[in-house]
């Protein structure tokens, strides 16, 4: 576990930095029970900046659980607390907290409609008020054993991996991402000025445009860790070619070693070298054969892949593009249940083209 002078210092940066928590705000806090020692921190740190902060954890095994033997009621209840908390608090936290992984139970495809259409309204509404940040949104991670045999690392190494991604181990933690973000944005600013960009290596050619559309700098105020700078493309815009080098969890099964082809904007061919049958169902799913993401990695603490898109679509030297929901706060149009991120490594000859301009080789920028 954490020291608590860790656990104390992880807690600040998540109330001050990312979720801004001020006399008066409304926190609700999203996890599994193995997050307890961080929850008793953000919970003594709410009251003690005179906030309010309430807690929904999840149980072992409850996912499999619910999709094995949900009924139709079941299927269209909505916790009320989730609801008030997407409708009416000021700041989201979910941490991701895993327990140990068991064979995943998928939903019927049939009931798994219900529940998205269930769902959707509260999606939508958390979309919109996290694009206009009148709900302060954090994704981070409580280190678990999971996710450590996930990375190929022990439980201290993962938990300080963690650490020094979230800038933790240094001396001044918001100083530092206070430093990274002044980098990132030079080169926000010089993408919102372009509108065509072309990401190549030797197994992608692909392009897009961002015209009319919005680079956001992600300095870790909407997820910790962060480091990277993205934006939503034009839908019909994306053709070409890309290639996925790095392995990613969907439904607790590996993909990795994604190929697609994709014409004016939609994927119209996908294969993998591992989990190509969970990759085309994933693509089934309504708008997920569109882009809502384009993006570049920047963190320099994270430099390897760890089966964790929180960590890994942030490691320098590497462009993601995520298939499904657009961020409306880029002006992204795509709308679908899923959003999920590709990464692609380029920091061995890797190129990315801005109206014509070469501003990035082997991963750094020429900005």
């Amino acid at each position: 576990m954490l020291a608590e002078i860790d656990l104390k210092n992880y807690s600040n940066l998540l109330l001050d930095y990312c979720l801004e928590i001020k006399p008066g705000s409304k926190l609700f806090i999203q996890s599994t029970t193995l997050a307890e020692p961080l929850i008793i921190q953000l919970y003594k740190g709410s009251l003690e900046r005179q906030a309010i902060a309430e807690v929904n954890f999840s149980l072992e095994g409850q996912e499999n659980i619910f999709n094995v033997y949900s009924h139709l009621d079941a299927l269209n209840w909505v916790n009320p607390a989730y609801i008030k908390a997407m409708t009416e608090f000021d700041a989201y936290l979910y941490i991701r907290a895993p327990h140990q992984l068991t064979t995943f139970q998928p939903m019927l495809a049939e009931r798994a409609e219900i529940r998205r259409q269930a769902l959707f309204p509260y999606q939508r509404m958390y979309n919109q008020r996290t694009g206009d940040r009148s709900l302060r949104r954090s994704l981070c991670q409580y280190p678990t054993l999971s996710s450590a045999l996930d990375a190929s690392m022990s439980l201290k190494e993962y938990e300080e991996f963690v650490l020094q991604s979230c800038f933790l181990r240094s001396s001044d933690p918001i100083t530092s991402w206070n430093q990274l973000s002044l980098k990132q944005q030079r080169i926000t600013d010089y993408l919102n000025k372009v509108s065509q960009l072309r990401y190549t290596n030797s197994k992608s050619d692909i392009t897009f445009s961002t015209q009319g559309r919005t680079w956001i700098n992600s300095d870790g105020r909407t997820n910790m860790p962060s480091g990277e700078v993205y934006s939503s493309p034009v839908e019909d815009s994306v053709n070409g070619y890309i290639y996925f080098d790095y392995p990613f969890v969907y439904q607790q099964q590996v993909i990795s070693g994604v190929n697609l082809v994709v014409k004016e904007g939609i994927v119209v061919q996908a294969t993998a070298d591992q989990g190509n049958e969970v990759l085309n169902e994933m693509l089934r799913i309504p708008g997920a054969d569109h882009f809502g993401e384009v993006a570049i990695g920047t963190n320099p603490n994270i430099q390897s892949p760890t089966k964790n898109i929180l960590f890994d679509e942030k490691m320098s030297g590497t462009v993601h593009m995520a298939l499904g929901q657009s961020y409306l706060q880029c002006g992204g149009k795509n709308e679908s249940a899923l959003h999920q991120d590709l990464i692609c490594n380029m920091k061995e000859g890797g190129e990315i083209w801005a109206d014509g301009i070469l501003i990035y080789s082997n991963g750094n920028f020429l900005i």
